[in-house]
């Protein structure tokens, strides 16, 4: 029996705001002020726990959704040839959504700490320049985006490829994946390659988060469209 668009609907929604919470929470609850850079569980902590949030999903709700819980992985399964764009429309629409429940509940969180301040701690939102981790401009910012989001959907079209015997791994080998972009793009923007992990946060924090969030909505795509035509026109016919 065909999974209904409402269950589709609910598990993209449930799937974003645990990646959410728990990414974003281990930057701000785990580490003592929301920076990759301070003690806590540090920059391979915080990797981790946005690796191992897309491997429990993915496993958990993948069978019902492919658990994209990432704009710009549905928007590349469109280019890919994969998905239909109707389809794709309300997948972000949930995506978006759960990211904003997600970001949610860890305000309620955070805020029982005292001295938390959403303004000066964050919620773990992204950012170039003066609001990069490590200050990289918004051109190191924008490559950096668009380069790690390109590499991860690579892997996410080769490990759920039907050619691919080992299959069953998809989920272990996309979480890995996106741990080694978080090790090597914390210290940039905070790494998004995920609109709606970034939308989630930034709505809720305002200011320039909000007002620099297009680069992390911008740049995945771009990263996500040059995948998905490489895939599909070079590497999957070789």
């Amino acid at each position: 029996m065909e999974t209904s668009k409402l269950s589709k609907f609910c598990v993209e929604f449930l799937g974003t705001a645990v990646l959410v919470l728990m990414g974003c929470g281990s930057a701000v609850i785990s580490a003592t002020t929301g920076n990759a850079n301070v003690d806590g569980v540090g920059l391979l902590g915080i990797s981790f726990a946005f690796g191992l949030s897309v491997i429990a999903m993915a496993y958990a709700i993948g069978y019902i959704s492919g658990c994209h819980i990432n704009p710009a992985i549905s928007i590349g399964m469109v280019i890919a040839g994969r998905m239909k764009a109707s389809d794709a429309a309300y997948y972000i629409i949930a995506q978006i959504l759960g990211a904003i429940a997600g970001a949610t509940v860890l305000l309620l969180i955070a805020s029982g700490r005292p001295g938390y301040s959403v303004v000066e701690n964050g919620l773990g939102q992204n950012g170039y320049d003066m609001f990069s981790p490590r200050k990289y401009s918004l051109m190191a910012g924008f490559v950096a985006e668009v380069v790690f989001t390109f590499i991860f959907l690579l892997v996410i079209f080769g490990s759920t490829s039907t050619k691919n015997i080992h299959g069953g791994f998809a989920g272990l080998a996309i979480g890995l994946s996106l741990v080694l972009i978080h090790i090597v793009g914390i210290p940039v923007t905070g790494v998004s390659v995920n609109p709606a992990r970034s939308i989630g946060p930034a709505v809720l924090v305002g200011g320039d988060a909000l007002g620099q969030v297009w680069l992390f909505i911008v740049a995945p795509v771009i990263g996500s469209v040059l995948s998905a035509v490489v895939w599909r026109y070079l590497l999957e016919r070789s």
